[in-house]
């Protein structure tokens, strides 16, 4: 047999592999984050949505109200937002999903503004369902966030392939658009009593984004000390290192210095909550010092009442002190002095 045909068999009847990309190295994260400047913004959904279904659905997304308060946040130079998708809304239209997505990267573009996107969560309520959403339960705090894929992942182990399409998809679409400056692959895993159970999924969605040739980079968020394990595998699949921290200054400073040491862009992706001293005037001049890119938590407080504290029992006013949110509906600060803060460290010279 000639060689040339020896070669087309090896071709067609060897295993087909995938080749997976490896995690950015740090030298190549660190020349991609000196082109982004210093990046402050907010963690967003718009007030009119309760959960993430509610933005992300067709009958209940709101360009509207995303335009005008992307627009309160570019009045105070912030320039990036980190927001949540659900995967329940790509199984009930993925293009129309998809769609909606570049609907909100055109206004959040507009208003010169970059976009971390969350795939999924372990946090709150563990049962959703496609349609209407239900209303906030008056002044609760966050009491209509959704989980994704929560316990649903556990009854229905089919759900995993579904979710693998889910995340490939949307990652493919978006790989290369530059209004996406990262993919944030897992909030929290592990929280809410889900503990070794989040395992399968974490390990998967960091292999389904390998598949993906990205442009972006991407990351899984730092949230307990105590997580030893998980910690290790997020730190060490991570192009850039993200964590949360909602305790003082000093509490900010151990934790800048200790993952500093990795050697890697650092992006504060949860923080500012006012009743533990995790203020703009406490924590966010020493995120700018660091070069910390600092989303904090809320933007206009709306449906998910994040200015109410977490674990209220509801029914009471409207707390003196905000627990999380920046703006009013009607683009009203809580407070002007951190509106001065915040325009004085993100629109300095």
């Amino acid at each position: 047999m000639k060689l040339f045909h020896r070669l087309l068999l090896i071709v067609f009847l060897s295993p087909i592999y995938t080749i997976q990309a490896q995690s950015w190295s740090k030298a190549k994260a660190a020349a991609w984050y000196k082109k982004q400047g210093w990046l402050a913004g907010a963690n967003f959904i718009p007030s009119t949505a309760v959960n993430q279904l509610e933005m992300w659905q067709g009958e209940s997304f709101d360009p509207t109200t995303i335009n005008r308060e992307l627009g309160y946040a570019e009045s105070i130079g912030f320039n990036v937002m980190r927001v949540y998708l659900h995967h329940v809304a790509w199984v009930q239209d993925p293009e129309g999903f998809k769609g909606r997505i570049k609907a909100y990267l055109k206004i959040a573009h507009g208003h010169h503004i970059k976009t971390m996107f969350v795939f999924f969560d372990d946090c709150w309520k563990d049962q959703y369902h496609a349609g209407p959403q239900p209303a906030p339960t008056p002044s609760v705090h966050n009491s209509g966030w959704l989980k994704d894929p929560g316990g649903l992942i556990d009854t229905n182990p089919a759900l995993m392939d579904t979710l693998e399409n889910y995340v490939k998809d949307v990652l493919q679409t978006f790989r290369k658009d530059k209004r996406v400056i990262a993919w944030d692959l897992y909030n929290e895993p592990g929280h809410f009593g889900h503990g070794d159970k989040s395992w399968p999924l974490l390990k998967n969605v960091v292999a389904w984004s390998r598949s993906i040739p990205l442009r972006q980079p991407v990351t899984i968020g730092i949230w307990n000390k105590d997580f030893k394990a998980f910690n290790a595998f997020q730190l060490e699949n991570s192009d850039v290192i993200s964590y949360h921290n909602y305790r003082d200054s000093s509490s900010m400073r151990a934790a800048i210095d200790t993952l500093k040491g990795y050697g890697r862009p650092l992006f504060c992706t949860e923080y500012m909550k006012r009743v533990n001293q995790s203020t703009f005037m406490s924590v966010t001049p020493m995120l700018k010092k660091e070069n910390v890119a600092a989303i904090n938590w809320g933007l206009v407080a709306g449906k998910t009442q994040t200015n109410y504290p977490q674990g209220n029992k509801g029914g009471e006013p409207e707390p003196q002190i905000w627990y999380h949110d920046i703006f009013k509906k009607d683009g009203t600060p809580f407070s002007q002095q951190e509106i001065q803060i915040i325009r004085h460290l993100t629109l300095k010279p």
